[in-house]
């Protein structure tokens, strides 16, 4: 299908733009395959200059029609939470324009998406894009031990499709072990190496729930390949993140967990975290709670509870450091799961390593952290932020899970002021372009449909222009802290992340001055 066909008016004339904290604009509406440009009439806007907006159309979540006897208003909910308000003269026109938006955001095919067509001057395909990953990372361990190695066997993607094509795992089990556990796990998602604590020489390691169903099955190769993580004399804990219920509940639909009979030397913990629709339903609360101006301090205090939104921040760090002390003062192994490994599991095993690991609190470290523990770990991007907060659709599959994670991440560098390389700002950044984003790097649910799109060829990595805009998001109190991070999860210690979700709601240009006026003292003294 052809673009044309879906844009039923392409321009439209003194429509006029609304938006939180701004003056009214009128200008001239334009409809794009991709974008909706309004850019103010000359003279039309009193004093001011010239005002554009830009808006990626595949970043509008809803929208709300409101008609009068001979015009229309359109209001345009994001998925970054930013509300647009356009009124258009002309109700045929109205109907036209909301019909283009509706059918151009919401295109299912991939390839017809803005990042494969988005094409700067300056940057070229090819670069950015982290292709091995996984065996830079390899490189690192094997400096320091030689019972881990990097195995081929998912090349083609044959044996699980959310896995990338290398993955680290015990020297001691051979190609055919490990496509044998993969075999007893869900999707494929056989334990491998995650990160590995050079302090103490412990793994954290990650996979899905094992396919034991009512029949209480075994796998001998999955058995020996935990078995050979501990070789050495560790311990290992597995650390689930559903509850002791809803494990047993899932061994009768065929999943379950590990016996401790066949696991003898590994330890369970529980610590369930919530994901799929209550997640969604969470994030959803929240928001309306964010943009209601009725309620007094007590009925917002009543809202932002019962949305639960920062009891789930608050478990995701528990469950975290749980993991992380684990490694760090129990000097033991972790494998985390949960059912399918790419959501609740990938929170933890991220977040444990930035709690761990100063390198992982660098910017370049940081990213890496992603590429290796989000993107090329198979987190479906693709259906989990197909819709944000707004959306009058409700699908299953999506879920903040994403967002959840770099919220936690924000709490640690609330809490840990100087240990962060990067600062609010980049988070900010994150979670626009994993919705909506001119870049490929948060395109498809992993990196079969990645290949299978040539997103690698035919689209450019968010990277590049990232580190080439670093000075914007680095943090100028950063000092490197070479100690583990453990933050607090009471509850007066995980507020809302008001960057975010008030970022529409109410102003932040004194906050903004005053972190400007922070990096200038700090370049100064740099400079000093």
């Amino acid at each position: 299908m052809e673009f044309a066909e879906l844009i039923k008016t392409t321009k439209v004339e003194n429509v006029v733009l609304s938006w939180p904290g701004l003056q009214p604009v009128k200008g001239t509406l334009c409809v794009t395959s991709h974008h909706l440009l309004l850019s103010s009439q000359p003279g039309g806007n009193g004093a001011q200059s010239q005002v554009e907006l830009w808006l990626l159309i595949r970043n509008v979540d809803a929208i709300e029609k409101r008609f009068a006897s001979a015009s229309g208003t359109l209001v345009l909910k994001c998925k970054d939470l930013k509300v647009l308000q356009l009124e258009i003269p002309g109700m045929e026109e109205c109907l036209n324009v909301a019909s283009s938006i509706e059918a151009l955001s919401s295109m299912e095919s991939v390839t017809m998406t803005y990042p494969f067509f988005y094409r700067p001057q300056s940057m070229k395909l090819e670069n950015g894009w982290q292709r091995h990953v996984t065996e830079q990372y390899f490189q690192q361990i094997a400096a320091d031990t030689a019972v881990w190695r990097l195995s081929y066997i998912n090349e083609d993607f044959g044996v699980s499709p959310s896995y990338p094509p290398a993955a680290i795992v015990p020297a001691a089990a051979d190609d055919e072990g490990v496509r044998k556990s993969a075999r007893f796990r869900q999707g494929g998602r056989f334990p491998a190496l995650s990160y590995y604590h050079k302090k103490n020489g412990t793994a954290m390691l990650r996979s899905s729930q094992p396919l034991v169903g009512p029949n209480r099955k075994r796998c001998r190769e999955d058995e020996q390949l935990l078995a050979a993580v501990l070789e050495g004399g560790y311990r290992g804990f597995i650390l689930d993140t559903r509850s002791a219920q809803a494990a047993k509940q899932a061994q009768m639909m065929g999943g379950g967990k590990e016996h401790r009979s066949a696991y003898p030397r590994w330890k369970r913990l529980h610590r369930p975290l919530e994901r799929g629709r209550p997640l969604q339903e969470s994030f959803i609360k929240l928001v309306e709670a964010c943009n209601d101006p009725s309620h007094n301090m007590d009925r917002w205090l009543s809202r932002l509870e019962a949305s639960r939104w920062l009891s789930h921040v608050k478990e995701g760090l528990s469950a975290a450091c749980l993991a992380a002390q684990c490694m760090e003062r129990e000097e033991a192994c972790v494998l985390v799961h949960g059912a399918e490994g790419t959501d609740t599991t990938l929170l933890v095993t991220s977040l444990a390593q930035v709690i761990l690991d100063p390198d992982c609190r660098t910017l370049a470290g940081f990213q890496a952290l992603l590429e290796r523990e989000w993107i090329q770990a198979g987190h479906p991007f693709r259906l989990r932020c197909a819709r944000s907060a707004y959306s009058h659709a409700r699908f299953k599959q999506e879920a903040p899970q994403f967002l959840l994670f770099l919220d936690c991440i924000w709490q640690l560098g609330r809490q840990f002021p100087f240990s962060l390389e990067f600062g609010e700002s980049l988070l900010l950044l994150l979670f626009e372009h994993s919705y909506a984003s001119p870049y490929g790097t948060f395109l498809g649910n992993n990196e079969k449909e990645r290949k299978l799109c040539e997103v690698k060829e035919k689209t450019h990595s968010l990277w590049p222009w990232l580190i080439s805009e670093k000075q914007k998001f680095l943090n100028p109190l950063y000092a490197r802290n070479p100690l583990v991070i453990w933050p607090s999860v009471e509850p007066q210690s995980v507020p809302l992340w008001q960057g975010l979700f008030l970022r529409w709601v109410r102003s932040s240009c004194y906050l903004d001055e005053a972190w400007a006026e922070i990096q200038q003292i700090a370049k100064t003294m740099q400079n000093d």
